[in-house]
């Protein structure tokens, strides 16, 4: 049990756009923008968004101890977790046998992995080299989830040709002036995420603290900030929607707050290119007694 672990449950809804840009490429398709092929709205994965809140949570802490991002470019998974044998004073060799003298090693490989790694305080994360060797930390169920994402309306993915004009061989300069690729981008695209916060499991399992949730609001809205690619064009978070319960198990199902959002096109306009062809509304009648909402947009 963590003391100082959140105490009140959470749900969020979080809107963010794309203007001439790909948010999410299916490498499945060619890099094209993900879509749900039945509706035509555009797709984009938890994983992804996970990545831009690791990727701020590492720009603005930079290593700080307790802060450091598990999941990350260039750094084996089994590199970090050596750090935590090495903390109880064992190898993947003697682990087993500790084991059996020390009934509470797993409960304290976890708590060192969370208490070092904020995205697995937030997330979770399966540490395989735990796994391998039958321990019982190797998975952790994080407090903090997200859904995918789904554009409020169908997106139309274009296919852009474009030119260079450096020649990738010798041979080729002989024969050409220039190079053709292709990129996709969406015109213009408003996304709806959908996410959770249990104060139940931050309590339980990873102990995830009051700073770390004001750090992921921060982590949410920023997230674009220090993320720019020519890929993925303009992207920005518009609005974050909170929903707090007085209560660790919460005051009411989260599909009733989820649907008190409502996220419509403004009347006349015919297609929509900016975010304030949109209206956004909460149906704060609809939210039940116990649950407090806060837009930090």
């Amino acid at each position: 049990m963590f003391e100082n672990a959140i105490r009140n449950r959470y749900e969020f809804v979080i809107l963010f756009d794309v203007e001439n840009g790909n948010p999410n490429g299916d490498p499945d398709a060619g890099n094209m923008p993900r879509i749900d092929p039945e509706t035509n709205l555009g797709i984009i994965t938890d994983v992804c968004l996970k990545r831009k809140i690791r990727n701020y949570v590492e720009t603005v802490k930079e290593n700080t101890a307790g802060y450091r991002i598990y999941i990350k470019e260039n750094v084996p998974l089994n590199r970090s977790d050596a750090e935590a044998y090495k903390y109880i004073g064992a190898d993947d060799k003697s682990i087993k046998d500790l084991k059996k003298s020390d009934k509470d090693i797993d409960i304290k490989i976890r708590d060192f992995m969370c208490s070092n790694f904020y995205d697995i305080r937030t997330f979770g994360a399966v540490m395989t080299t735990f796994v391998k060797d039958k321990l019982n930390c190797g998975q952790v169920r994080g407090p903090v989830q997200l859904g995918f994402s789904r554009s409020v309306e169908p997106i139309i993915p274009q296919e852009v040709t474009i030119t260079r004009v450096a020649i990738t061989t010798e041979a080729d300069a002989q024969n050409k002036g220039t190079e053709m690729g292709r990129k996709y981008i969406v015109p213009y695209g408003l996304y709806r995420c959908e996410g959770y916060v249990s104060a139940n499991l931050a309590r339980k399992t990873t102990g995830f603290s009051e700073n770390d949730l004001e750090l992921l609001w921060n982590s949410i809205l920023n997230m674009f900030e220090f993320d720019r690619s020519a890929a993925r064009g303009n992207m920005a978070v518009r609005d974050l929607i909170v929903f707090k319960h007085d209560s660790e198990l919460g005051n009411a199902p989260a599909w009733k707050l989820f649907d008190s959002v409502d996220v419509k096109r403004r009347d006349g306009v015919q297609v929509a290119r900016e975010y304030s062809d949109y209206d956004i509304r909460i149906n704060e009648a609809a939210i039940p007694e116990g649950v407090e909402v806060k837009r930090m947009g």
